[in-house]
């Protein structure tokens, strides 16, 4: 039978999909996708623009890969006449997953109010939202079911037995999260952030292909946090983590990157960072990045560690990033507001 019925396993990817609600589109650079993390941590770099772009593919070893694409901007400006300021942004997601190409293209705007609480240091209250159109669509045509099998083989001509009829739906999906950050001592490249999100809080109904289904989102908790210390005059060490939990799904994901600056000047145009992350019991992933401002490349691997190591070779994903980051002629929040130095 499995030589006769070549992607028998197309439906069986599809409904793993769609009942993985506890686990959201995720990456293993948590550092380049700030909003995706909590909408509170847009804004919270040194400069007026950030974008940031991340691609992963994975289990290519297993199936047919998964790949996600995120697309993200802040933009930040004063408000009032502190030294409070305001980010807007916002957040694209595009992913592709296995043969019966589930795709997820979520659309969703950001907005973060920051409260200084010093007049003296980087401290600040952060207060951020997210929300916007997730949509999901199947190929029905990718779907391969034992219900095609005649007896002797595969016959495309059979009705693969399933009974949905749509093959999108969509949905608004929200996120409130909050953050506190601060300078450490009188250095203002020693900062420290944490913050925590809550994630789908409206609770989107009817999320399924079934039209008989009312299968509704689970809500996620996040909780993260950095730091960020100087060692030397032209190095220092950045650590960040993040805990999540949905439904009954956890992860922990967390690891530091080491920094060299590549010249003497107080803002250093090139900067070279080597370190590595751990999903938790999952996947160990090395990073490399550098900085040629005010563009920035980062890649990751992720080496299975998990007890599907034997079937995916030790292999996970493979992520790259594209960052660009600014400041403005005009408007600038260089002097008129601070920041922390993540």
């Amino acid at each position: 039978m499995k030589k006769n019925i070549p992607l028998i396993s197309g439906l069986l990817m599809l409904l793993s999909s769609i009942g993985a609600e506890a686990q959201d589109i995720h990456f293993s650079q948590i550092f380049e996708t700030p909003i995706l993390r909590n909408p509170s941590l847009a804004g919270i770099f040194s400069g007026d623009i950030r974008i940031q772009s991340v691609y992963r593919t994975q289990w290519n070893s297993v199936t047919d890969p998964y790949q996600t694409t995120s697309l993200s901007g802040e933009v930040k400006k004063s408000f009032g006449y502190g030294d409070d300021y305001m980010t807007f942004g916002g957040q694209i997601l595009y992913d592709r997953a296995g043969a019966a190409v589930l795709t997820s293209t979520h659309v969703l705007p950001a907005i973060n109010f920051h409260k200084s609480l010093s007049d003296e240091r980087n401290t600040y209250l952060s207060l951020g939202f997210m929300g916007g159109i997730v949509q999901r669509r199947i190929d029905r045509s990718k779907i391969t079911t034992n219900s095609q099998y005649d007896g002797t083989a595969y016959n495309p001509g059979l009705a693969d037995g399933e009974n949905f009829s749509k093959p999108s739906y969509s949905f608004f999906d929200g996120t409130v999260g909050m953050s506190f950050n601060s300078q450490i001592g009188e250095n203002v490249q020693n900062n420290f952030f944490a913050g925590v999100a809550y994630h789908h809080f409206n609770k989107a109904k009817k999320i399924s292909f079934y039209s008989a289904n009312d299968q509704s989102m689970t809500p996620k908790w996040v909780f993260s946090g950095g730091l960020r210390m100087s060692m030397t005059d032209k190095s220092f060490f950045t650590l960040q983590a993040d805990y999540s939990k949905q439904g009954s799904y956890q992860e922990v994901v967390g690891g530091a990157l080491y920094s060299w600056k590549l010249d003497e000047s107080e803002n250093p145009k090139y900067i070279l960072h080597a370190g590595a992350y751990i999903r938790w019991k999952d996947a160990l992933i090395p990073v490399a990045k550098i900085e040629c401002r005010p563009i920035a490349v980062s890649v990751s691997y992720d080496a299975n560690i998990s007890e599907l190591k034997s079937s995916s070779n030790g292999q996970g994903g493979f992520e790259v990033a594209l960052t660009y980051q600014c400041f403005t002629k005009q408007n600038s929040s260089r002097d008129a507001v601070r920041c922390p130095k993540f």
